[in-house]
């Protein structure tokens, strides 16, 4: 990135140098098409940010090997939901790529190996909120995926996440939104399909309550070590892929960020919708 870009970067950034981050529970596909009290959430806080250069998501729907990013120009839409109406399958979200950032952000990574993927596109983790954030589709959009090679709710494991997300602090001061796309709550075993206000489980609202005061709190660690946090745990969070994302929005928190709800709420009786804006 030459040295005129990062200038014209600079003078869109909030006064602090840096955009904020964002954790988004995305819930079903057919939020896509609804108006409801969380897509217009989507579109309050999309007029409430600064407008980025790029945006970057952690998308809980692209399990991978090791870590990647996509570096396509022209990512295709992945309509990874099945069963669905018709018309969810025509809606589209052409928004471009950006390689260059995409590149940065697979160097600046120490961690890990991130490696450079054409192959995937982006996927309803990312789609389907920036629809109501960005309906234009005219910020480029990027993802990182998840390195699901070791599927293990063991601390360490979430750890390794955690610390490879903190290397990602540069990116905001380039001018690119992070948003971590997944839920905190999440037992789609659980669903109960007829109904999307269906009142949610005790166990569910127990646990996103826990999660809530953490994340106020500042406790990190308790959030990575989730399965302490007592019998709810398995019950809210039986898989880690949309756990994770927020797991990478809480390791970028730096210490004059502030954390605040944008949503908070329940669909289908067991997915959390609750959502947060850092900085």
């Amino acid at each position: 990135m030459d040295d005129m870009m990062q200038r014209e970067i600079d003078k869109d950034l909030p006064e602090n140098g840096k955009m904020p981050v964002l954790f988004i529970g995305h819930g079903s596909p057919m939020n896509i098409l609804l108006k409801n009290s969380y897509t217009e959430s989507l579109v309050s806080l999309g007029k409430s940010l600064p407008r980025p250069k790029a945006i970057m998501v952690v998308s809980a729907h692209w399990l991978t090997n090791g870590t990647h990013v996509t570096c396509n120009e022209k990512p295709r839409l992945i309509y990874d939901f099945y069963g669905f109406p018709s018309e969810l399958y025509q809606v589209k979200y052409p928004s471009s790529g950006s390689s260059d950032l995409a590149r940065f952000t697979s160097e600046k990574v120490l961690k890990a190996r991130v490696k450079c993927s054409n192959e995937w596109g982006l996927d309803h983790a990312s789609w389907a909120v920036l629809k109501h954030m960005y309906p234009h589709a005219d910020i480029p959009v990027f993802e990182m995926s998840l390195d699901y090679s070791f599927n293990s709710w063991h601390p360490k494991m979430i750890q390794y996440h955690y610390d490879l997300a903190s290397e990602l602090g540069d990116l905001r001061r380039k001018g690119v939104l992070i948003i971590g796309s997944g839920n905190i709550v999440h037992n789609l075993g659980m669903l109960d399909f007829r109904n999307i206000d269906a009142k949610p489980f005790d166990w569910a609202v127990e646990f996103d309550e826990k999660v809530k005061y953490n994340l106020l709190s500042g406790n990190h660690r308790d959030l990575i070590e989730y399965r302490n946090m007592g019998r709810t745990a398995p019950f809210a969070v039986p898989t880690l892929d949309h756990y994770l994302p927020m797991i990478y929005a809480i390791a970028l928190q730096e210490k004059d960020d502030q954390l605040e709800f944008v949503h908070e709420g329940f669909q289908y009786g067991s997915v959390s919708m609750r959502s947060f804006r850092i900085g």
